[in-house]
């Protein structure tokens, strides 16, 4: 008995190099770009009363400056979080079409209902995009099986389901791509910035300590410099926290398309082929 072919229909995608290439360039680019920021925009002597960097008394620019060394990596963090989102967002939408994807799952359900495959078909070359990609693959290999004498209802149903899965596995890590690294920055965001913090209070109490006397002001000082690593560090991971739930959630509303499509074709198949 013959055995039914595997490869699936779906071209193979090349966006993950090109994923992959983006990721390595944005990175060192953002914290380029953060470094940047924070010596010639915050560290600008404009922000300093009467000019002196050092010792002038900072506005809230030159505040974040004085927050250490740890800012501009923080604030790197900020800006991969942003330029991924955005990189994310125009994949994402990408992949879902140029259409409503509720929309197009109800409309091949109902070709596939009234037996019009064709129809059915052409409305994935509309619709475009990763989810009809996935089932223009498993129209295709409807037809297929329709021709194939070989196999027996069965078989050929599996056929299909092996096709759906397979040219799944094809469209769907390309969306969750880069996603591990705004996952990652909700962590590290909190935990660098708590860094920060903790090594100004540590300079901040050292000084205090070798001064002789108490200043107030000069350790009130420091350490509001010293908290401005934790709040860029949580509003990091806060942004972080919300996009990377609003992208899974994204992607698992485009699964759940392709897997719904899927087993209406599969029953659709079985259905029309069960007596023959």
């Amino acid at each position: 008995m013959a055995n039914a072919p595997t490869k699936p229909t779906s071209p193979v995608k090349k966006e993950s190099s090109s994923s992959g290439m983006f990721a390595t360039l944005t990175i060192p680019i953002c914290l380029l770009v953060a470094i940047l920021i924070f010596m010639f925009i915050l560290g600008d002597s404009s922000h300093f009363e009467g000019g002196d960097v050092e010792k002038g008394t900072p506005d809230i620019f030159g505040t974040v400056h004085r927050g250490g060394f740890l800012v501009p990596l923080i604030m790197s963090y900020l800006l991969i979080v942003i330029v991924f989102s955005i990189e994310r967002l125009v994949v994402i939408n990408k992949a879902s079409g140029t259409g409503n994807v509720d929309a197009f799952v109800r409309k091949v359900q109902s070709f596939l209902n009234a037996g019009n495959i064709d129809a059915a078909s052409a409305e994935c070359d509309k619709q475009k995009g990763s989810v009809a990609n996935v089932i223009k693959s498993a129209l295709k290999k409807y037809r297929e099986m329709e021709l194939e004498t070989t196999l027996d209802v069965d078989q050929k149903t599996l056929a299909i389901q092996k096709d759906i899965e397979e040219a799944t596995s094809l469209e769907m890590p390309m969306l969750e791509q880069n996603l591990t690294v705004i996952a990652t920055l909700v962590s590290i965001g909190t935990l660098t910035g708590l860094l920060g913090t903790v090594l100004g209070m540590i300079r901040a109490f050292a000084a205090l300590a070798t001064s002789g006397a108490p200043n107030t002001t000069a350790l009130s000082t420091a350490i509001s410099e010293a908290l401005v690593n934790t709040a860029f560090g949580i509003g990091t991971s806060a942004l972080s926290i919300v996009m990377y739930n609003v992208f899974t959630s994204k992607i698992d509303k485009l699964t759940y398309a392709i897997d719904e499509t899927g087993f209406s074709i599969v029953q659709t198949f079985a259905a029309s082929h069960k007596n023959k």
